[in-house]
């Protein structure tokens, strides 16, 4: 048989037109779920945000009243002052009028907890629902997963409005956190694949960076807007079943029907395509698309396992290094995004303003990462987030009151570096990955680094304690993550590893200390860019 005969998906792809109509109604709904996935995740914190509060004591309640904190009040008995715990009823300066579900049942002080509980749950279950939407997707499909997350989206939240006690808001939260991750990623990988090569860095870059950036910014506004929990839920969990209409826009995955055997109906997908940007398929186009698909699942070897990664010493330290690295770089994400209570200003004000970081993270990404190389941008940024939060803990230690504008700054900041060590952190663990195992250890590394984030919420809660504690813990987290980076090796103007052997040799010429932007490259390659990445991933 011809090999010019053959006519892989990226060719399909160029004669039904990869840059048209089509791929621009797939851009403006994966910008759609881009909001929906933001405000998903991260309307949590202003469901169960903690007001300003303090005692609601008087001298008309207790004659010997002096004065009222958070959760305790001030007596004057027998010459003495005392310190009486304050067990119900608060007064609460609630920012803008909003009404979380915190003020609603008084989970403050002793109640505390519950809150921080129903946010761990809630990344328990995004743990176990990306291993099993994951799973699923590779036997029904992305199309039907993504749609069937974002249901799983609208149930959880919607449940939620019937919270009346911590067991029924933590069942609750746990089903919402099910659908994290598989609501966005899958849409990821659709539209990923039917852009463009050259185009799907900038394209998918741009609808992150500007419809994410947007939708994090205005979710504070909208709870504001709607002034309770109860009304932004519903304003977060309705929308979702707007995602049933892509049945009706959204070709499945050519990648997956391909590799189901299912070549007629990745063809049908191509057809509507094609009509859609005006353009003409022969059946040559189709003859040969179908040959390609007969030779390479034909030839498709039995791939390698997981276990396989921790089987030779230098591939093991690789891959741990890039656990450990996925764990602090989530975490940490997770937990300063979040950290929004006690700084001096609005919460509502300082999240909108952190939040801004996440474009200009995006255009640094695309500016500066095929420039200084993988390693440099991981560890630098790290260490850059790390220092700046750092400093924040450093600075409430040794000031009683600081300024709340240095406080903001210092988190913004922090917030920037990390959002491009988040964003950029991915297609360094597809790159150092072999092929024979990328799509498990990939997975595996991805999902390790949300079931860190169940700590996310036990870290700032601990700021109760000791008002620096959050900062301190995530800086030295964060630093240390920077450290781990330097024993990684660099995947920029580098041939990628495809065998395990290939993996335990990638990179043990290098040094601690060998950076792409410190040398010229010297070896021909095939650097494996995010334009591959999904013929791996996927």
């Amino acid at each position: 048989m011809a090999q010019d005969d053959l006519i892989n998906i990226d060719s399909m792809l160029s004669h039904a037109g990869d840059f048209g109509r089509h791929q621009c109604i797939l851009m403006f709904l994966f910008s759609v779920i881009n909001v929906l996935s933001a405000f998903h995740y991260f309307g949590q914190i202003f469901i169960s945000i903690v007001p300003e509060h303090k005692c609601r004591m008087s001298t008309k309640e207790d004659p010997r009243f002096i004065a009222a904190e958070q959760c305790s009040y001030t007596i004057f008995h027998e010459d003495i002052y005392q310190k009486i715990p304050c067990s119900e009823d608060w007064d609460y300066n609630n920012s803008y009028g909003y009404v979380s579900i915190v003020q609603e049942l008084d989970w403050v002080c002793d109640e505390s907890w519950r809150p921080a509980l129903g946010q761990s749950v809630f990344f328990i279950g995004s743990v176990i629902g990306s291993l099993f939407l994951g799973i699923l997707a590779d036997s029904i499909g992305r199309l039907h997963v993504l749609v069937a997350s974002n249901l799983l989206a609208f149930f959880g939240n919607i449940t939620t409005l019937i919270t009346t006690n911590t067991t029924i808001f933590a069942m609750c939260r746990f089903l919402a956190g099910c659908a994290t991750d598989a609501n966005f990623v899958m849409m990821y990988i659709i539209v990923m694949e039917y852009i463009r090569p050259s185009m799907r860095t900038f394209g998918l870059n741009l609808c992150i960076g500007v419809f994410y950036c947007f939708a994090c910014m205005v979710i504070p506004w909208v709870a504001v807007w709607l002034q309770n929990w109860e009304s932004l839920l519903l304003a977060i969990a309705i929308p979702h079943l707007s995602v049933l209409s892509f049945y009706f826009i959204v070709p499945e995955s050519a990648q997956w029907l391909i590799s189901k055997g299912r070549t007629e109906e990745a063809i049908d997908c191509f057809k509507r395509i094609a009509r859609v940007n005006g353009k003409k398929l022969s059946d040559k186009h189709f003859e040969g698309l179908t040959r390609y698909c007969c030779q390479h699942i034909n030839a498709r070897k039995k791939h390698q396992s997981f276990l396989s990664l921790l089987k030779t010493p230098k591939l093991r330290r690789k891959t741990l290094i890039l656990i450990f690295k996925s764990m602090v770089m989530t975490l940490c994400y997770d937990a300063i995004s979040r950290n929004i209570d006690n700084v001096g200003y609005s919460p509502f004000l300082v999240f909108t303003i952190t939040s801004a970081t996440i474009l200009p993270a995006c255009l640094c990404i695309l500016a500066v990462q095929d420039r200084i190389g993988r390693k440099a941008l991981a560890s630098g940024s790290l260490l850059m987030s790390g220092i700046f939060t750092a400093c924040s803990g450093i600075v409430q230690v040794f000031i009683e009151t600081p300024h709340p504008t240095l406080i903001v700054v210092l988190a913004i900041i922090a917030r920037l570096a990390v959002t491009v060590a988040y964003n950029s952190g991915a297609q360094y663990a597809v790159e150092l990955i072999p092929t024979v195992v990328r799509a498990q250890g990939v997975s595996i590394i991805h999902v390790t680094g949300y079931a860190a984030t169940f700590f996310s919420p036990q870290i700032l809660y601990l700021a109760r304690f000791w008002k620096p504690s959050p900062e301190v813990i995530l800086g030295v987290l964060l630093v240390l993550g920077a450290g781990a980076c330097l024993f990684l090796p660099e995947t920029l103007n580098r041939t990628l590893p495809v065998t395990l052997q290939d993996g335990e040799e990638f990179g043990e010429d290098e040094n601690v200390f060998d950076f792409a932007c410190c040398r010229a490259p010297t070896e021909s390659t095939t650097q494996l860019t995010r334009d591959q990445i999904h013929t791996n991933y996927m």
